[in-house]
């Protein structure tokens, strides 16, 4: 049982469709390129530095939190370092972002990739997490995170980044078997490692399935819900796990009934429709457009309005972008946005 300010903070509430003083807000990437205070950080080591030191990724965590004023932490960490216990040769290139030199690049290969039973490996990620929890006040919670089994094997197969997934989905419509082979290996992997988030220290989970959208519905009933599915019923039933799905309104009905106490819905998804799907017992969090934070103040807080008149002021709301800040936004408009949000929806 989590102490009563834990219980009783704005998220936690909110998680479980209770009435709050005003709606609760968190940012993706909310410790990012854009703060002064992380880049002070960040322009002493690497970005994989960052994420393997302990005492470093719990400073970035904590200053954000700090700084924005936001109802939630979430841990500094990224989606891919899970993979390298798997055997995967990973690496973050300056300017290019995360690479994988020994991609499957075929059928036949996902036999070598290794589920992970000792997480002795990823054991920065649970330092981290104790740090934070000590240091939170005692009524914000931290929110632990894994990239989803379909982003994680897009990740495994392509190498990096992909605009049509033409080695995903060659892979998976091809060999149907291998594909549940890798599917399975990630989903046992990745449930021990947000079970060791939540035993160190989170409150709640979110599982991102960031490149899910290229897919149409019938695929993703297919090849991911049920992979999806397990994984979310693998966690515990009273840690609020929020289900991200970015890309793709038309897979919001088979989304939201893969699990999830919370749906986490992106910008081109209607809030109200997605309330109908989802129903009044379920939270939903979302969905402002990222970009509407470059715009001047004035049009930002009625974008702010226009979200939250959408959610009509049903309990089960998280105030959140509809992605990750982007890297170029000035602090100030986030710290805006978050003063708006607590502001005109307050009671």
């Amino acid at each position: 049982m989590l102490p009563s300010p834990l219980q009783n903070s704005r998220f936690m509430k909110a998680a479980r469709c209770e009435p709050t003083d005003c709606t609760p807000v968190w940012i993706m990437r909310q410790a990012g390129r854009y703060l002064p205070e992380y880049m002070a950080v960040r322009s002493q080591v690497s970005f994989i530095e960052l994420c393997k030191r302990p005492e470093l990724a719990a400073e970035v965590t904590l200053t954000a939190r700090e700084v924005l004023g936001v109802d939630a932490a979430i841990l500094f960490a990224d989606l891919l370092p899970i993979l390298e216990p798997m055997g995967f040769d990973l690496e973050y290139q300056k300017g290019e972002g995360p690479v994988i030199h020994n991609p499957l690049l075929t059928a036949k290969e996902v036999d070598r990739v290794r589920p992970v039973d000792d997480l002795n490996a990823v054991d920065y990620v649970f330092a981290a997490v104790k740090l934070i929890r000590s240091a939170l006040p005692e009524d914000i919670p931290l929110l632990g995170f894994a990239g989803a089994p379909f982003t994680l094997a897009s990740y495994a197969i392509e190498g990096g980044g992909s605009k049509n997934y033409v080695r995903t989905k060659t892979l998976m419509y091809g060999d149907e078997a291998a594909w549940a082979v890798l599917m399975n290996k990630l989903v046992d992997t990745l449930g021990r490692y947000l079970n060791a988030q939540v035993e160190a220290g989170c409150q709640a989970v979110q599982v991102f399935d960031s490149w899910v959208g290229c897919l149409g519905p019938a695929d993703y009933r297919r090849y991911v819900q049920p992979y999806t599915k397990r994984l979310i019923e693998s966690l515990p039933k009273d840690v609020p796990v929020i289900n991200f799905l970015t890309g793709n309104p038309a897979l919001l009905v088979d989304q939201a009934a893969a699990g999830g106490q919370v749906v986490g819905i992106d910008w081109r998804v209607d809030l109200k429709t997605a309330r109908q799907v989802v129903g009044p017992h379920r939270a939903l969090q979302g969905n402002l457009d990222p970009v509407s934070l470059y715009c001047e103040l004035p049009v930002l807080q009625q974008r702010v309005q226009d979200v939250l008149d959408a959610a009509g002021g049903q309990p089960g709301h998280i105030f959140n972008l509809g992605h990750g800040v982007h890297p170029d936004m000035h602090p100030d408009h986030v710290k805006a946005l978050v003063k708006m949000v607590h502001e005109l929806s307050a009671k």
